[in-house]
């Protein structure tokens, strides 16, 4: 008998994840006004004017807070966009893009 040949391939199994996600760190300092904090977290990371005044007050009393989780790309995208704003208003406003803890 002759032996038929076919075309099924072995499948390899794949290991899909989840994406990482970044969280972006805003810090405070003594000369970014708490009007410009809210500016940027309204029109940067699209936060309610609510939700960027409570944001601003947290990074006011504890130095710091997490503003947003996002992708990598858009995390730094977000970052710089922040801080190019900053910079050309004159402040010395910092953000930080950190990987997400798992």
């Amino acid at each position: 008998m002759a032996k038929e040949q076919t075309s099924i391939r072995d499948r390899q199994r794949t290991d899909l994840r989840e994406p990482r996600r970044y969280k972006v760190t805003i810090y405070n300092d003594d000369f970014t006004t708490m009007e410009f904090v809210v500016k940027i977290l309204t029109e940067v990371f699209f936060k309610s004017e609510t939700e960027a005044e409570a944001l601003m007050l947290k990074v006011h009393h504890s130095d710091k807070a997490v503003v947003g989780i996002y992708s990598y790309d858009i995390a730094v995208s977000k970052k710089n966009k922040a801080t190019k704003m900053a910079r050309e208003a004159g402040f010395p406003l910092r953000l930080t893009v950190e990987p997400e803890k798992e």
